[in-house]
């Protein structure tokens, strides 16, 4: 079934339909955030996602853009999250180590996952959007709220990025 007959379903108060919805949606935003601002901090913050979402869910007026819809939701969450943090004056540790899985039995991705996460916030978000949610430039772009150029660009940095840290910590090109 689509995402967007399922939204519609939802807006006329299928339960079923969310929990189909809830089903399909919830590894990919918390994967989102859990590479945002690390494992500790996941669970709440994807759980805030979902509130959110059954708040607005009523006054989606386009059912089939529900994808960037729900990641600019994920997206003001965790940067409320990070505001919070930061507002404290706290160093999260987990936003500078690795957030790989403990599944994770290959090194490399393990460095890629290290490299990801000493990225900027705003570099490792295009990276995390584009590359592992699968959505388009366009999606990242009414996602993030900005140009697609600048999404190119800010791709274009992150990749050079991620490759010299790559590089500095012994990977080839």
């Amino acid at each position: 079934m689509t995402d967007e007959l399922l939204v519609v379903r939802c807006q006329l108060g299928e339960r079923e339909a969310f929990a189909e919805l809830v089903g399909i949606w919830n590894d990919p935003v918390w994967t989102y955030v859990r590479r945002m601002i690390g494992s500790s901090q996941a669970d709440d913050v994807a759980q805030e996602v979902w509130l959110a979402v059954v708040r607005g869910l009523p006054r989606l007026k386009e059912p089939g853009r529900f994808a960037p819809w729900l990641f600019t939701i994920a997206r003001r969450t965790v940067a409320n999250r990070l505001r919070e943090e930061y507002g404290r004056h706290e160093v999260l540790a987990e936003e500078e180590q690795a957030t790989a899985d403990p599944a994770d039995a290959l090194v490399d991705r393990a460095e890629l996952l290290a490299g990801l996460s000493e990225l900027p916030v705003r570099e490792r978000e295009i990276l995390v959007l584009f590359y592992l949610e699968d959505l388009s430039l366009e999606d990242c772009a009414e996602i993030c709220a900005i140009p697609v150029g600048t999404v190119k660009s800010r791709l274009s940095r992150a990749r050079r990025m991620l490759r010299d840290h790559l590089t500095e910590k012994g990977h080839r090109r």
